[in-house]
């Protein structure tokens, strides 16, 4: 009798550890919610979620947020980099991008039935590529690519069950991975929830103008090493949903534009043409779409930050075009409108284009203080005068950004002068020479250096730096453009303590909350010193020893800091329409170099 009462007991035990067990395993899918399937109530990080399966957590987000929303951008992965910002802008709504991962339409129609079923919605935007044609999941999905019960139609206690019970790994691994979420994007964390829009501000801050087309490439084998092409097997049932949300669309009285995104040529080029013109053809019978599949910016890899995916900024100037805003970049051939009659684009007549006349190459010339040490005012004044027999004509950061933003002209031969630090010997040797010679230049001052001849609170003699009213008279005298050095990060070993900062970079240690709060103090100081005397926040820097970081980079263009330079030596290519060729740009340390006017202007032409 006592050995089956211990086995009873053994069995009860067994059976407690395992209920225990199986407790433990949904409580923990419970509370860390890896998918967003329960709100995330705990936790809270969509963006993780989103990141593991962008259709479960969206749905369970806009759950929660859908009143702060009247208008979405919907479509697979080439609808993620579409800013809200800009959509609201253009069609006076509240956008919410809803990319998904993956490319199945049904998924797309099954989104827009419930979006206008439940939510009020003014505007849709459709985002279609050759990719919706050749996409279908099928019913049995893994778990990262189910969608929610709501939408499907499944079976709402299967469908929470199997999230209840997912693998263990899935939750253990967002706790992991919370102890290092960065402000730089990671494969676990590439959603901004708060607009689900796919988040690339690190690719935004790419420093691309700093090299080569070549160098593009070959840092980006994905734009070479194209995978075989697949047929376009899905296309009745992709046009079958686009139809679908057509008529919902109309019933509901809701707006509708369908845009065909742009895609790299010579990823286009892997389909059968004979396919991808039926699936294109259909398009245009069943509704009127705004197509910009193949352009001449279709020729050009650095519009993409991969193969299938535009820029951000490419974004913009495809609505610029569907509402013909003529302040903003965009090739001539770029975005058709196609209609039943007019049938669809004529996606293969596309040439290379000539760089040419969208890419212009800048050298940036780099001095600090006026001597006989340095660089002294004769080698200025013979710099400038070959410059300019040279044909060189000088340029400021606005005219570059008008370049890369709007498209205006540069001259034939620009170059950009600047002068770190902020030395009075800049005012009293450099600007009486620019004066002479017509020329422009940029002088990126440091704020806690402004009127002083001593370093700091040291006490300790330094060259004399110009006074930040001086500054702001010669910036209103047209010829300078002042730029930021940094506040206070222009540490130097043996005046400053131990252990200094290198540049802008982080400290060793340090945490990445404590650096952007650092980072962002120190602009905020800087423009409380600057603001006042040039009228306008500071937007341009100059990396102290050009020392930067992708973080660095990220915090700077929060800031509204829209170009930077370093001190690597090279060339820089201006990219119309590609804002970010402004970032991390080379300059020549004309200093360091020693030339003679005729040897600078050799180097510029390449000699």
């Amino acid at each position: 009798m006592r050995a089956k009462r211990n086995r009873f007991s053994w069995l009860g035990l067994a059976a407690a550890a395992l209920a225990a067990c199986l407790a433990g395993w949904m409580l923990l899918n419970l509370i860390v919610d890896p998918f967003g399937v329960f709100g995330d109530r705990v936790l809270g990080w969509w963006s993780y979620d989103m990141s593991f399966n962008s259709r479960t957590a969206k749905f369970s987000y806009l759950e929660q947020h859908h009143e702060e929303f009247d208008s979405y951008v919907i479509g697979g992965p080439s609808a993620g980099a579409w800013s809200t910002e800009t959509l609201d802008r253009y069609f006076d709504g509240h956008f919410y991008n809803l990319a998904l991962s993956g490319n199945d339409m049904r998924d797309v129609e099954q989104y827009a039935r419930w979006l206008v079923g439940h939510y009020e919605v003014k505007n849709l935007v459709l985002s279609v590529t050759v990719d919706n044609a050749r996409a279908h999941a099928g019913d049995d999905r893994a778990i990262t690519e189910a969608m929610p019960c709501q939408l499907d139609g499944s079976s709402s206690l299967a469908y929470y069950i199997r999230y209840l019970f997912a693998k263990s790994h899935y939750g253990l691994n967002k706790l992991m991975c919370l102890g290092s979420d960065s402000i730089v994007p990671s494969f676990s964390d590439r959603f901004d929830a708060a607009t689900g829009a796919i988040d690339y501000s690190d690719r935004d801050v790419e420093a691309i103008g700093a090299g080569s087309l070549e160098d593009y490439l070959e840092s980006n084998p994905e734009f070479t090493d194209l995978p075989a092409s697949t047929p376009l097997l899905w296309q009745q049932e992709c046009i079958s949903s686009v139809a679908a949300i057509r008529d919902l669309c109309e019933e509901a009285g809701v707006n509708l534009v369908v845009v065909a995104a742009p895609v790299y040529y010579d990823y286009l080029s892997r389909f059968s043409r004979k396919e991808v013109e039926e699936f294109f053809s259909a398009l245009a019978r069943v509704t009127p779409y705004w197509d910009f599949t193949s352009s001449s910016l279709s020729r050009d890899p650095r519009y993409f930050y991969d193969p299938a995916s535009f820029r951000s900024h490419v974004g913009e100037m495809m609505l610029a075009r569907i509402f013909d805003d003529g302040s903003v970049y965009r090739p001539r051939d770029f975005g058709v409108y196609c209609t039943a009659d007019s049938g669809p684009a004529r996606l293969w007549d596309v040439e290379e284009p000539d760089r040419t006349g969208y890419t212009m190459e800048l050298p940036i010339l780099m001095y600090h203080h006026l001597s006989e040490e340095t660089v002294s005012g004769d080698t200025l004044e013979e710099h400038l005068a070959a410059l300019s027999e040279a044909g060189y004509t000088s340029v400021t950061l606005a005219d570059l950004r008008s370049y890369v933003e709007q498209g205006r002209e540069l001259p034939d031969r620009p170059v950009l002068i600047t002068f770190d630090d902020g030395y009075l010997s800049n005012l009293e040797i450099g600007l009486p020479l620019l004066e002479k010679y017509g020329m422009k230049a940029t002088i990126y001052v440091i704020g806690c250096s402004m009127g002083k001849d001593t370093y700091k609170d040291t006490g300790e003699p330094m060259t004399p730096h110009f006074t930040a009213e001086q500054a702001g008279e010669m910036e209103a005298g047209g010829l300078i453009t002042i730029g930021s050095h940094g506040y206070d990060i222009h540490e130097v070993k043996g005046r400053d303590p131990e252990p200094i900062r290198h540049g802008v970079l982080q400290k060793e240690g340090e945490s990445e909350a404590d650096y952007a709060a650092f980072l962002q103090g120190d602009c905020a100081r800087f423009n409380e010193v600057m603001e006042p005397v040039l009228g306008r926040r500071a937007d341009i820097l100059a990396y102290p020893y050009g020392q930067c970081s992708v973080l660095g980079e990220i915090l700077l263009a929060r800031e509204g800091v829209y170009a930077t330079v370093t001190t690597t030596p090279g060339m820089n290519t201006l990219v119309k329409g590609l804002p970010q060729t402004l970032r991390a740009m080379n300059r020549y340390d004309v200093e360091a170099m020693d030339l003679t006017g005729e040897e600078l202007t050799a180097l510029l032409a390449g000699e």
